[in-house]
């Protein structure tokens, strides 16, 4: 080690210091900056301040015990209002002004996707982006890192395995006419074709839709005994509760993005029975687990709010930076950091999360997800993890 500390040293003071020993922006020698946009006032403004919080509640207990190899995390965080070009203006700001080392936990896919060339003409790595757009790891490029399975891969899998658990003949679809959207009824089509049957109808809507009656009424009149919801909130609850309203009582599964204690919450009673593909649990106070029930009330005393599965993400993403950053060594540069995670496995943590592993090759730590269906109100997992 002395060796190396004075090769370095040398090599400094010749001018000869090449790539290896430069120091990236945002590491000091006893701090590491990072950055995060989430939107916080938009229309994803409950999930941005989720995500920022769960972030927040990592970065504080790893700080308390001495940071990370001697470095304490500093997070700052820009709100995007879930706009791609304020998401651009924000990542300007973190990377030239703020100099943060890493992009972590940014939410939204449009707005990820803006910033990509903002981030990459510096070198800064976009570390688990909270969104399960594909494109967060495809193309490949060495400073993507991604943990959410894809909502395409999500569908593949799950629909033709409830299709056929529930004995479903005429699977139809509903979803937002975006990518989203686009995202989970590929996804599902994909799956259906690889069991040899086919979508018998599709309705879409546009974002910001509130009125929902048409739709249900073209699926109901097909006599769909199966729904793919390419929904988020607002959309699954009005789905769900116009069909319940005119009789229609298909089986309804909706991707992640409908995985949300806010479903229950405001859609209430309605949204019994509704399926919807997962990973990490939402974090009930009331937990059977003790570990999650004891996070939970940590959180809930920091934040003086109850957790929800955004704050879990947010933890749980940075619990991740945390690991590569150790496991980095003393000499945390970009280079290193990257050549860490390309040789990482993630174990499973307390809330039931997938392990991940990542190489020089891949950048998605895993493609499984799991069922979850509301039942008496509450979000409870139904399923194994499915590849």
């Amino acid at each position: 080690m002395k060796f190396q500390l004075g090769t370095v040293l040398l090599a400094g003071s010749l001018g000869l210091a090449g790539p290896v020993f430069a120091q990236s922006q945002g590491v000091s020698k006893d701090q590491i900056t990072l950055g995060s946009i989430q939107d916080l006032s938009g229309p994803l403004a409950g999930f941005g301040k989720q995500v920022r919080s769960g972030m927040q509640l990592r970065v504080d207990e790893i700080n308390e015990q001495g940071g990370v190899n001697g470095r304490k995390i500093v997070l700052k965080i820009e709100d995007s209002g879930y706009d791609p070009k304020r998401a651009v203006l924000a990542a300007q700001k973190l990377v030239n002004q703020d100099k943060i080392f890493a992009m972590v936990g940014h939410i939204g896919t449009a707005q990820n996707v803006a910033t990509f060339p903002v981030l990459f003409d510096k070198n800064i790595i976009n570390f688990f982006p909270v969104t399960a757009a594909r494109e967060m790891y495809e193309p490949f490029n060495r400073l993507k890192y991604s943990f959410a399975a894809t909502y395409f891969d999500q569908m593949r899998l799950a629909a033709p395995r409830l299709v056929k658990e529930k004995g479903a003949k005429k699977v139809c679809a509903i979803y937002q006419d975006d990518e989203f959207g686009l995202e989970v009824l590929r996804g599902a089509e994909a799956g259906l074709k690889a069991a040899g049957m086919e979508m018998t109808e599709k309705t879409s809507f546009k974002r910001g839709a509130t009125d929902f009656s048409s739709q249900v009424a073209k699926m109901k009149a097909a006599g769909c005994d199966f729904v793919v919801l390419g929904t988020i909130i607002r959309e699954t609850i009005g789905t769900i509760g116009e069909s319940r309203k005119t009789g229609f009582n298909p089986t309804f599964l909706g991707s992640s993005a409908s995985y949300t204690d806010l479903i229950h919450k405001l859609g209430g009673k309605a949204m019994d029975g509704l399926y919807a593909t997962m990973t990490v649990q939402n974090p009930y106070l009331d937990e059977a687990s003790q570990p999650i029930r004891f996070w939970a009330t940590k959180y809930k005393t920091k934040f003086n709010e109850d957790p929800t599965v955004f704050s879990v993400y947010g933890y749980g993403l940075m619990d991740a930076f945390i690991r590569g950053a150790q496991k980095a060594g003393a000499n945390l540069t970009t280079d290193s950091f990257i050549k860490a995670m390309d040789s990482m496995t993630i174990p499973p943590d307390i809330f039931g999360s997938a392990e991940m592993t990542f190489s020089p090759t891949r950048r998605l730590g895993n493609e499984s997800s799991r069922l979850s269906q509301i039942q008496d109100g509450k979000w409870k997992v139904v399923s194994d993890y499915m590849k």
